[in-house]
């Protein structure tokens, strides 16, 4: 896929301001005592930014409990993204729904989610909306190799391809199910040889390659968006941390294996590829590098200067809720 100078430098902005959220606001949360519940995708930043890249703010995408990378690469605020995970007003879900539950309806950004594979039937409903309705947009469902062995995943891939409908199933297979290795758990070499079970073309694509990613993207979106079905793209990629910030992988992979994936990082093959055509400079990229430094920093001192939700908004944006009068009252709600 050839890429013009505006696209090479949004690739690489949308990957370090991935990376730089991951690196500065998970930290911020313990120190605030916020949620442990909180994931990491550094080192799969090309996944997120090279599909997303092929997608429009209508088009629909549902994510993981691994998630700040989609939301980002999808078009979320990076500031109201920090915000949620410190649980204020100003966040995207107002606060309330935190790490696990981003989402940002303007985007096409359904939520991230908290539980393996559920994200994966809501971007196949959202495309049978598309194609009911004729909007011509398409749905990424992105999961991860833990998600691949869920039944929901193949229920989902059976009425996606029955229906030909504009979906492309994501898989960020970055080796290991909290800490369940993925060549135990699979039942298959690759998550993408159950494409042929579903009728769907399947691939296989290094997820460290942000071109490579965009370059099988491409294709697969153009493919759901012509009204020829849906596609299943396995991406291999690497978390660079534990499965949350309590968990040591050392336990169960080795230095040797971390160090071998550090040195394959996606943002240092971007510049090593890029840099040597000469049409993008090293200083141009470090100050880019430096720009998504300080957005970090000012999303920090945004979220810290927000407000608390107010008591009173308790049981507001949920599925049932009881007065203000009420609530104010101290009645029994019977929760």
């Amino acid at each position: 896929m050839e890429m013009d100078r505006d696209t090479l430098l949004k690739l690489y902005k949308t990957m370090i301001t991935i990376r730089n959220f991951e690196e500065r606001g998970i930290p911020e949360t313990g120190q605030r005592r916020m949620s442990a519940s909180v994931h990491s995708s550094a080192g799969q930043e090309a996944v997120a930014t090279g599909v997303c890249s092929q997608l429009t703010d209508e088009d629909y995408m549902g994510s993981t409990h691994r998630g700040h990378g989609h939301c980002i690469a999808k078009g979320v605020e990076p500031r109201v993204m920090m915000a949620e995970l410190f649980g204020r007003a100003t966040g995207s879900n107002k606060g309330k729904g935190g790490s696990m539950h981003i989402a940002d309806m303007s985007k096409g950004m359904l939520g991230t989610n908290g539980v393996v594979g559920a994200s994966i039937p809501l971007a196949v409903g959202a495309a049978l909306t598309s194609k009911v309705k004729k909007l011509g947009r398409v749905a990424v469902a992105f999961f991860g190799d833990g998600g691949a062995n869920q039944g929901i995943l193949h229920e989902s891939m059976n009425l996606a391809s029955i229906w030909k409908l504009p979906v492309v199933f994501v898989c960020e297979n970055n080796g290991y199910a909290m800490s369940t290795p993925a060549e135990y758990a699979l039942s298959t070499a690759q998550v993408s040889d159950r494409a042929a079970g579903y009728d769907m073309p399947g691939l296989h694509i290094d997820g460290m390659d942000v071109f490579a990613v965009c370059d099988a993207a491409g294709e697969a979106v153009a493919r759901a968006r012509a009204g020829d079905g849906p596609s299943l793209l396995e991406f291999e990629t690497y978390r660079y941390y534990g499965h949350t910030v309590f968990d040591d992988p050392l336990t169960y992979r080795s230095k040797e294996e971390e160090d071998h994936w550090r040195a394959r990082d996606p943002i240092q093959h971007f510049r090593n590829t890029v840099l040597p055509l000469g049409d993008i400079t090293a200083e141009e990229l470090d100050q880019m590098d430096q720009e998504a430094v300080d957005m970090m920093e000012e999303a920090v001192k945004f979220a810290d200067e927000s407000p608390l939700p107010e008591e009173i908004e308790l049981y507001d944006d949920v599925y049932v809720s009881y007065p203000a009068a009420e609530l104010k009252r101290g009645t029994n709600m019977g929760i």
